[in-house]
């Protein structure tokens, strides 16, 4: 019997930030959502992509022959192009070749067991902190099937599970993996869904439907509300989320609203895959912002925290 795979691109061990203790972070690559300010951009697509740091690139053009794919040009004269409407097939060649590692292959297709392996090896920080693993992304639930069985393994294993989601998917695929997991990282980036398409490419209906399930099947869901200065920090786009939450403040299992600051830690990820940054400016919020919006939320008996990663 063929196990099945999760088409990954990066492994945080020891993460502090998304769930309870300790946490084994595995991002699934592939996203329904184009958010302008995402830190992950390299995992929006579910395939193989060419990070390229020009500034490390000797044009010695070593990686030119060994892509089956004809992807990489290199010439003294002309330096070294990445021909991006080709398919990088993910054999890794030009990465091992290169010798200053300008070059770099996203994407990474592991087995159930080879990532329970990895994650096993967390068990005693688990113990010990009260931790366990968080799947994130990209968006977990566009591997739908890769997700459920990982989370379920780990449920016959004793290890606590978390997912951070953007909640737009099928709400069958979001009853499918509910049963599966300990606690819900739920993004809400704007209430208004005309703005919401604005800002992420997609409208939020599906979004807040789920959200409403999850909510009112008694899984646990702390919300996560990325903020941008003019974007979504006024008062009355505060508010809303505040209404849209009123009716479940008394649910044991609504674990509050974590305020997630605009930071620009993954700026750099875009110029290597070849992208324009889309945000112009730095729409960053100030101590005096976040502390006014921890009150306004506040002022409602919410839990409420800034999270600064």
């Amino acid at each position: 019997m063929i196990e099945r795979k999760a088409l990954i691109f990066n492994i945080q061990k020891y993460n502090m930030y998304d769930g309870p203790g300790v946490r084994t972070l595995v991002f699934f690559k592939g996203c329904p959502l184009r958010c302008e300010w995402c830190s992950n951009p390299e995992g929006q697509y579910r395939r193989f992509q060419v990070l390229f740091k020009k500034n490390a690139c000797v044009h010695c053009g070593a990686c030119v022959p060994v892509c089956p794919s004809g992807i990489h040009r290199s010439s003294p004269g002309t330096g070294h192009e990445i021909a991006r409407d080709l398919e990088c097939v993910g054999c890794r060649r030009c990465e091992k070749v290169c010798p200053e590692q300008a070059l770099a292959i996203v994407g990474e297709r592991k087995t159930i067991s080879e990532l329970m392996d990895i994650i096993e090896e967390d068990r005693p920080f688990y113990e010990m902190s009260g931790g366990g693993v968080t799947l994130g992304g990209g968006e977990v639930l566009m591997q739908p099937e890769a997700a459920a069985s990982l989370l379920q393994v780990c449920k016959r294993r004793g290890i606590n599970t978390a997912i951070e989601t953007c909640g737009y998917a099928r709400p069958e695929t979001i009853e499918k993996v509910a049963g599966f997991v300990d606690l819900f990282l739920y993004d809400v980036k704007h209430m208004d869904s005309d703005k919401h398409h604005q800002l992420t490419g997609v409208r939020n209906e599906m979004i807040l439907g789920n959200l409403k399930w999850l909510l009112e099947n008694r899984c646990n869901v702390k919300i996560r509300m990325p903020l941008l200065k003019g974007c979504n920090d006024g008062e009355s786009e505060i508010h809303q989320l505040i209404d849209f939450l009123k009716p479940y403040q008394d649910y044991k299992n609504f674990k509050g609203v974590d305020l997630l600051p605009y930071h620009k830690m993954g700026v750099n990820k875009y110029d290597q895959l070849g992208w324009e940054y889309p945000i112009e400016g730095d729409p960053k919020l100030s101590d005096a912002d976040l502390e006014r919006i921890e009150g306004w939320i506040r002022k409602y008996d919410f839990p409420v925290s800034v999270v600064r990663h």
